[in-house]
């Protein structure tokens, strides 16, 4: 009788042993392989859409990004709204829906963050500093910052209450060099475009600008810039309708992958 009991308990244990290991991996020496929607860790995977607002300079990089995200997220669709960091920060105060900001200087996300619109403490994730942008050629000739003051130089520059905006006004400052641009835009990427037409002698923008422009532009590195470097910061946005993909989001842009990419475009390290 206890012969018997011991056979049907062995029978059992070796049943229970080939289920487990058929649905999950489990058992000595198995792999253990979440069922869908699981992440490794135990939690939900990311899903549905990830709403980002971006600095305008970050869009080349941004875009890398997110194709990355979405391939090692597939239930997750990235949108953007890239424009100038105060127009994005306008936009979020009064209500507009984003699960990520990242903002082109500290001063633009502060705001967000002293009116409780963030969701914990702002990380800064790259650094960037300005080049001036000229036509192919560099017609005007101009070789440094003191340039940008000749009479006649039509120079375009972002406005004040623009990140690449406030770095220039903080190198006039610091310089004694008063400009006085032809047009002042609300995102680095009018500037840059408006040297590429060839409505401008020389812009005013960042370095990654200069860079992700290729041949259409000419840059030209000044040492005053060193003066006003602007911090990158992100954070999740309070009230994000996808918090766990903006969480995910944030791990990608502040983790090695994310620091390659931007590495790649040209922007400083956090910090620089």
């Amino acid at each position: 009788m206890k012969s018997r009991a011991r056979r049907t308990m062995a029978a059992a244990v070796f049943l229970v042993a080939l289920l487990c290991a058929a649905l999950t991996g489990c058992g000595a020496g198995g792999s253990q392989v979440p069922p869908s929607g699981i992440n490794n860790d135990g939690a939900a995977a990311p899903s549905g859409s990830l709403t980002v607002f971006a600095a305008a300079s970050l869009k080349g990089t941004f875009t890398e990004l997110a194709e990355r995200f979405e391939a090692e997220h597939p239930g997750v669709e990235v949108r953007f709204s890239f424009a100038g960091s105060s127009d994005l920060a306008s936009q979020i105060s009064q209500g507009a829906p984003a699960d990520v900001f990242a903002a082109a200087d500290t001063r633009t996300m502060e705001r967000l963050r002293d009116a409780g619109l963030v969701e914990g403490g702002p990380r800064t994730f790259a650094t960037n500093t300005l080049a001036i942008a000229v036509p192919p050629g560099n017609p005007a000739g101009i070789g440094s910052f003191a340039d940008l003051a000749r009479p006649g130089l039509k120079l375009v520059a972002c406005a004040g209450q623009v990140p690449c905006g406030a770095a220039t006004e903080k190198l006039e400052q610091q310089t004694g060099t008063s400009l006085a641009p032809v047009s002042e835009e609300n995102s680095v990427t009018d500037v840059l475009g408006k040297v590429i037409s060839g409505e401008a002698d020389a812009g005013l923008v960042y370095a990654t600008d200069v860079r992700s422009a290729g041949g259409k532009v000419q840059g030209i590195d000044f040492p005053e810039s060193a003066g006003a470097v602007n911090s990158y910061p992100i954070a999740a946005v309070k009230g994000a309708a996808n918090p766990a993909a903006a969480a995910a989001f944030l791990q990608l842009v502040a983790g090695p992958d994310g620091q390659q990419i931007l590495a790649s475009a040209g922007f400083g390290p956090p910090d620089a």
